[in-house]
């Protein structure tokens, strides 16, 4: 349900796209209060957004603007708001500038020094509603995460010119928010996979690159990016860390880091040529698949790599030997390979695919090439295969799964194919901003994993955002077998 002071306001909303679920209130303290009996608020178990138009108090907001309190003030004690951080998200995915803090309810229109003197008591804004809806006549309402205001700003000392069209444009785009708001708004279970988050590589590099920058302090070059995960290499950045894609891009002298990837032989000759201090960040599995490619070259045989053409582990393996490596990524990409008549062929894979997926290619590859050399130990490292497996036995338990993790990273990427593989809907997400709220709607259990190249905070972070939805019961699934040192654990990416 959502409640709304003014005729205009509560037709913004059911333009916005809830029609039936709007009830208009009335202006003021007397309006709420008699609301409260007459729609029977007390009783409500569903959702509840207060709404409309409010006054903006803080300097920087403006008409337009969408204010969602984190607590309504009034005559007794403030009311907390344990909705808001949802209710804010739900408004910026909807294109909305949002401001999130105190709302005060007034007993009239507040102007002039009055406006003033509300500021200096710390609210953002002011209405003349909400406080009285929310605690009735003298007896608070049980608040949960059922509950929220979210206001939009009218005015802030006046009503400026073409303030109107605007407060109006954007509580229209709120009154769909709220309703995707409301359909997310439950209690849940949270599963939580492990292992998770960041694997011995991808911790043995950024470890490398903090005490790079502990020692020799900024800037430090790192080639291509430390791990895939935005996060961190956005943290890193703002400390002085300077990624650049080529090799030749790091001034003479400079130190360069080599990422958890891995470089081809180009870069290392580049880097001694220019003179270059060369810290060597590679994952220890990455650098095993170098030397597996290093060996088989040397000893005559061509080289087909099972990868994501393109990746900067790849990129790397296929560096040691451009002419003798080849990358195939599908069956089709075997049909068209083209390698020297008679010549011998191994096989080897990136170590963050999937192993069903890497044996498959491999039997279409010995079909083509009945002699292939297949390496007794194969190159997916356990980290991702941990993961992987975590994932799989949860998967079929959850309505929703949610994969923490960049674009790029595909680790992160393989773990959504299989719970997709498990008839399980997933979305990779960098970080709760990206979550579409339709994808809650109805969903009581809710797995969640991360990337090897994703912080734990992040984990932390989502489940924060989840309970801000209702109340959430969250357990980990535990691993079948741990993980160990780099004889079990690594992986890139």
């Amino acid at each position: 349900m959502m409640l709304a002071p003014m005729r205009i306001e509560a037709r913004a909303l059911r333009q916005g796209g809830s029609p039936e679920n709007v009830a208009r209130i009335g202006m003021g303290r007397k309006a709420a209060i008699e609301a409260v009996t007459r729609l029977k608020l007390t009783d409500v178990s569903s959702p509840v957004a207060i709404a409309g138009f409010c006054g903006g108090l803080r300097s920087g907001i403006q008409p337009g603007d969408a204010v969602v309190a984190t607590e309504i003030q009034g005559p007794g004690e403030p009311i907390q708001m344990p909705a808001a951080a949802a209710v804010a998200h739900a408004l910026r995915r909807a294109g909305l500038r949002v401001h999130e803090g105190p709302i005060i309810s007034a007993t009239g229109i507040a102007q002039g020094k009055k406006r003033s003197r509300l500021a200096d008591e710390g609210a953002i804004a002011v209405d003349m509603e909400s406080f009285w809806l929310l605690v009735g006549h003298g007896t608070e309402r049980s608040l949960d995460h059922r509950c929220c205001v979210a206001r939009i700003v009218l005015d802030t000392q006046q009503v400026p010119s073409g303030a109107w069209f605007k407060a109006y444009r954007s509580l229209v785009r709120a009154g769909g928010a709220l309703r995707a708001w409301a359909a997310a708004v439950g209690p849940r279970t949270v599963l939580v996979a492990a292992p998770r988050s960041f694997c011995s590589g991808v911790n043995r590099a950024i470890r490398t690159t903090e005490e790079a920058l502990a020692e020799l302090g900024a800037p430090i070059y790192v080639l291509h990016e430390i791990v895939h995960n935005t996060h961190v290499v956005g943290s890193f950045r703002e400390r002085g860390v300077v990624f650049v894609p080529e090799i030749d891009q790091v001034p003479e002298g400079e130190t360069v880091i080599f990422s958890a990837h891995g470089v081809g032989q180009l870069e290392r000759r580049m880097a001694e040529e220019r003179g270059l201090r060369v810290i060597d960040a590679t994952c220890p599995l990455v650098a095993r698949v170098h030397a597996k490619a290093k060996h088989f070259v040397h000893g005559g045989y061509q080289v087909v790599l099972i990868g994501k053409k393109g990746h900067d582990e790849v990129e790397g393996v296929v560096g040691e030997a451009r002419d003798r490596i080849k990358v195939v990524e599908r069956a089709e990409d075997i049909v068209d390979l083209s390698l020297e008549a008679g010549s011998k062929v191994a096989v080897l894979s990136q170590t963050t695919l999937i192993p069903h997926e890497v044996e498959a290619l491999t039997t279409t590859l010995r079909e083509r090439f009945p002699n292939l050399h297949v390496p007794s130990d194969h190159d997916v490292c356990y980290a991702s295969q941990n993961r992987q497996e975590a994932v799989r036995r949860m998967a079929p338990e959850c309505d929703l799964v949610l994969v923490l993790g960049s674009r790029n990273s595909s680790n992160s990427k393989r773990l959504v194919e299989e719970a997709n593989g498990a008839g399980t809907r997933a979305y990779l997400i960098d970080d709760e901003s990206d979550v579409d709220l339709a994808w809650l709607a109805g969903v009581r259990t809710v797995g969640l994993t991360a990337g090897a190249s994703a912080p734990e905070a992040l984990v932390d972070r989502m489940i924060r955002f989840i309970g801000a939805l209702g109340s959430a019961e969250v357990r980990e699934a535990r691993p079948q077998r741990q993980e160990g040192d780099f004889s079990s654990d690594g992986g890139t990416n």
